[in-house]
């Protein structure tokens, strides 16, 4: 990585930083519920600053300012450059195309943080700031990924055909999950064995002191949940964004607009994810597409070695075709959901039917996809 690459990160991250900071210490520095109005706009303005990014985008990778662009000119097979953009407009495309796939990944993810604050009964002006917290995990646990992502994939291109495969088999499971209780998350049975939790809340505190030891809270224990929930859907989403491009610069930025609307997006739809109950095979659908579009070269190449032609490396599909095909999956699960209505129904963490004492545990039994 350049010097010029490490300072184009470094304004990146410095915005991040700088709005996450005026998001807990100037908006939110006092627990307090969040409301319709506030979760709605929350939403809005990481879409709007997405859209933004992308003239941006465009303007740096037209003119390579601070070298962005300029790595796909060179050394590349032909199938490979492809997943680079050289110019403003594929770097657009490419970006649209990882933030749409992120963004719909992340709105399943809405459907369990739902659960688990149903499950655990967090009060409702405690959601916004653990959920805070998580996400600001969850970015710093992407950014290693992609990082580590991009390294391995430089070295060895050979796993991107891995992750193809790992893509598709794990569409075939989001398709046919089965639900399980939360009581049984691996995180829960970690954190109850080898550390102290005191059940319950006291305030916005994640840990405190039983009989002068340190204890966790029931605060902490779904700070954990959420963490490790991000990490298990990072799997399917980091290696879903590096079949769509490799670029780690438009990989970052389009994972941390995504992330970014992640609380906002859930105070908004946590009472009408029923709705959306279709939405899951489309996500598996767009998984498993592009892990078959991953494996398209590999598959190329044995055909040209079993016919004895020559390999064209032409067996692609456009970053443009890509964007639309997702678009269309998404648009189809989200309307079928919307036609069909759902049989099932969750309890809602921001409804008034859900009792919010000071100190709650956890109720026995509300059901979650694994």
């Amino acid at each position: 990585m350049s010097w010029e690459h490490v300072i184009a990160w470094g304004i990146f991250l410095a915005i991040v930083l700088l709005l996450l900071a005026v998001d807990l210490f100037v908006l939110h520095r006092k627990p307090r519920e969040i409301r319709l109005k506030e979760a709605f706009l929350g939403t809005l303005v990481p879409v709007i600053a997405a859209t933004l990014f992308c003239g941006a985008l465009w303007y740096a990778y037209n003119t390579h300012f601070l070298d962005l662009g300029v790595h796909a000119q060179h050394n590349l097979t032909p199938s490979r450059a492809r997943l680079y953009p050289t110019d403003g407009n594929s770097a657009v495309i490419l970006f649209a195309t990882g933030y749409l796939v992120e963004l719909s990944l992340s709105a399943d993810n809405v459907f369990l943080f739902v659960i688990l604050m149903s499950f655990f009964r967090v009060p409702r002006e405690l959601q916004h700031r653990v959920l805070f917290w998580g996400v600001t995990g969850a970015l710093v646990m992407r950014g290693i990924m992609i990082l580590m992502g991009t390294a391995l994939l430089t070295q060895f291109h050979w796993i991107v055909y891995i992750f193809g495969a790992f893509l598709i088999i794990a569409g075939f499971r989001m398709m046919f999950a089965k639900p399980k209780d939360p009581s049984d998350n691996l995180a829960v049975r970690i954190m109850r064995k080898t550390f102290p939790i005191k059940e319950g809340y006291e305030g916005k505190k994640f840990f405190t002191r039983v009989n002068g030891k340190r204890a966790a809270t029931t605060l902490f224990l779904v700070l954990v949940c959420i963490e490790f929930t991000d990490l298990v859907f990072a799997l399917d989403s980091i290696p879903a964004i590096f079949g769509i491009t490799q670029d780690a610069y438009i990989v970052f930025t389009s994972n941390v607009f995504a992330i970014l609307g992640l609380r906002s997006m859930y105070f908004l739809l946590a009472g009408v994810m029923d709705r959306f109950h279709l939405l899951k095979y489309g996500l598996a659908l767009v998984l498993g597409f592009v892990g078959v579009k991953m494996l398209l070269p590999a598959a190329e190449a044995l055909y040209s070695r079993m016919t004895g032609t020559p390999n064209t490396e032409t067996w692609d599909v456009s970053p443009y075709i890509s964007l639309a095909i997702v678009i269309g999956i998404l648009a189809a699960s989200i309307i079928a959901s919307l036609l069909i209505p759902s049989k099932e129904h969750h309890d809602n963490p921001m409804g008034d039917s859900l009792p919010q004492p000071p100190h709650a545990g956890p109720r026995p039994s509300v059901p979650v996809r694994g």
